[in-house]
């Protein structure tokens, strides 16, 4: 028999749309997407969880993933890094997206350096893949990882808010330099 999973659903208006923030009973964020990808958010909760029946609840109470959510947009950038999550996925995956985490506020690295950030250089694609299968949108921030010329690359809230949240959080991107490892802050 299989159990059900019950998760609570906030929809919370952004300076970028309305965002879905999805978090457990213990308070873990669990997902995070935008209102015209909620499509695509169930698509990747149901392969996080495979085997699992999952439930949404649509709740009203304010959750401590949406109040950090609201510093982020405010300015404390560095609030998605005291978000509780979970995550289900495969260990490859997980080990990309608790990369992604480590990512310092205000840089940006792309596909290739994340691969030999986690020891394995040539698995570039892999990497690649297991980003876009990021179920936590902004606190597993995806949307730092930019192509090796540090141009804008794709983000699966589109490229008008990958290069929104980038602005926000002080990233300079575009154009070869000459160190290409170095981004610099605005």
């Amino acid at each position: 028999m299989t159990s059900t999973w019950t998760f609570l659903l906030e929809r919370v208006p952004t300076p970028l749309g309305q965002m879905l923030i999805v978090t457990d009973e213990q308070g873990r964020l669990r997902a995070l997407d935008w209102h015209d990808h909620e499509d695509r958010m169930h698509l990747l909760m149901q392969r996080q969880y495979r085997g699992q029946a999952l439930s949404l609840r649509e709740t009203s109470i304010t959750s401590a993933a949406t109040k950090a959510m609201r510093d982020y947009f405010e300015g404390d950038i560095a609030v998605i890094h005291r978000v509780a999550i979970a995550m289900g996925g495969t260990d490859f995956q997980r080990q990309v997206w608790a990369a992604l985490r480590g990512i310092p506020d205000g840089e940006a690295i792309s596909y290739g350096e994340l691969a030999t950030h986690i020891g394995n250089p040539a698995a570039v694609r892999a990497v690649g893949l297991a980003n876009g299968a990021n179920p936590i949108s902004v606190v597993v921030p995806c949307h730092r990882v930019i192509g090796s010329d540090r141009s804008l690359t794709g983000y699966g809230g589109g490229l008008v808010r990958k290069r929104w949240l980038l602005t926000h959080e002080r990233v300079r991107f575009g154009g070869v330099g000459k160190d290409k490892h170095t981004l610099v802050l605005m």
